[in-house]
């Protein structure tokens, strides 16, 4: 691959120095998080996909459709996907030279950013094994992280945050999230978010992203009300200060329709799209969006000929079947069959990821407005002459009036929304 002119400038600052240290000969161009907020914002009523790893065709297809739309471009794992206990082969730890080696063989030179999503904190005691765990997988390549501890109540989780940040390089892109993802039940409110975001700021940290309980979903589930649109807009405004942008999570579910209006009229640049890049892989029929649908018995549809092989797919329904598992549990057949998928014939796997590829490339360029994008990517890192860009903005709270006691104190008062328990990491 020849390089040269701006991506070649690029590529020599823009890389941060764990990417550097790992792949000193790459021609990729992984960048932190924050090169693609920043591009996403450059642009303008537009986000771009944070396209979920589950396995290696998926990302496959979502770099070579960033590189069709000229999109900066989001991969990411979750930690109950990816994590020391997660379903996927995919991981935290190998993430990222799976995507340098995919786009140094297939001559992808939008900027990437390595992303690990919903590193989750559900109570005090996960934060020990986080504090071993965070740096490994920043050596191993990340670039970007989202802290979710908003399983906790809003103090804790202000405090979790405030606490693991001394572990994240302050060139990484940052994600925090308020308000565990639960439908439309116990949606974020301008005084949780704020609440959040105010409190980081006074301890010096500028998060790149929040991501809101906004109504939505995750994995096969459909929200009858959707992503609120008003809701989103108007906890984004009141945060412009902070200069924090918008994680939209749960992207299934909601029409392209309404997705189109998170971009336009809110401040969201990052969309994660998980299960829906599951599905299209597999061969599974989806709708526009990416939902699954099902038969009148309540199970996947395999289209003939895309995905994988109906071989292959009675034995992953048959393995199901044997564990009990609805299609709801159909992630956890990501692990025990990607030696599999990766053994089918190779136009078996061309395809797979093509099918990806043309999806993810409709959703960048009709439906998140992202294309372009990189280009923008490459803009901002140039005009920084860094890997490192800095935080949006400065401190504008007070540190004394955020100490650990008046934070406990401050949750009390919030004007919050209480919804039921979940589980929705990913």
């Amino acid at each position: 691959m020849s390089v040269t002119g701006d991506f070649a400038k690029a590529l020599e600052i823009g890389r941060p120095p764990n990417i550097k240290q790992l792949f000193p000969h790459s021609h990729a161009l992984l960048v932190s998080g924050k090169v693609i907020d920043r591009a996403l914002q450059a642009k303008g009523g537009a986000m771009t996909m944070a396209a979920n790893g589950r396995n290696i065709f998926i990302i496959r297809g979502a770099l070579q459709a960033a590189q069709r739309a000229d999109a900066a471009l989001i991969i990411e794992i979750a930690r109950s996907e990816g994590g020391a206990q997660g379903y996927c082969a995919v991981n935290y730890w190998n993430m990222a030279r799976q995507v340098d080696a995919m786009c140094n063989e297939l001559g992808i030179t939008v900027p990437v950013a390595i992303h690990a999503d919903h590193y989750g904190i559900k109570k005090i005691e996960d934060l020990a094994m986080a504090r071993v765990e965070i740096p490994t997988i920043f050596e191993a390549g990340i670039t970007s992280i989202a802290i979710d501890a908003s399983h906790m109540a809003d103090d804790l989780n202000l405090l979790a945050n405030i606490e693991l940040n001394a572990l994240i390089p302050s060139w990484s892109g940052l994600e925090t999230e308020v308000g565990e993802i639960k439908g439309s039940q116990g949606l974020s409110t301008v005084d949780d978010a704020s609440f959040l975001i105010k409190g980081l700021n006074a301890h010096g940290i500028c998060a790149d992203w929040i991501a809101l309980n906004n109504g939505t979903t995750h994995g096969m589930e459909a929200s009858s009300q959707g992503i609120q649109v008003e809701l989103t807009a108007e906890i984004h405004k009141a945060l412009v200060p902070y200069g924090t942008s918008g994680a939209q999570h749960g992207t299934s579910g909601n029409s392209s329709e309404r997705l189109r209006q998170i971009a336009k009229q809110t401040h969201t640049t990052k969309a994660n799209v998980a299960t829906a890049l599951q599905m299209v892989s597999w061969g599974v029929e989806v709708n526009e969006y990416g939902n699954a649908i099902l038969d009148d018995s309540g199970n996947l549809k395999k289209v003939s000929g895309e995905g994988v092989t109906e071989e292959m797919w009675q034995q992953m329904t048959s393995y199901a079947e044997s564990k009990g598992w609805k299609s709801g549990d159909y992630k956890k057949l990501n692990l025990p069959f990607e030696p599999r998928l990766l053994g089918q014939p190779r136009k078996i796997r061309e395809r797979m990821a093509k099918r990806v590829e043309d999806f993810v490339y409709t959703m960048l360029m009709d439906v998140f407005y992202a294309g372009g994008s990189a280009t923008h990517a490459r803009e901002v890192i140039l005009e920084a002459g860094s890997y490192d860009l800095g935080p949006k903005v400065g401190m504008i709270e007070d540190p004394a009036q955020w100490t650990r006691e008046l934070i406990i104190e401050r949750a009390k008062t919030l004007v919050v929304n209480n919804g039921p328990q979940g589980n929705f990491d990913d």
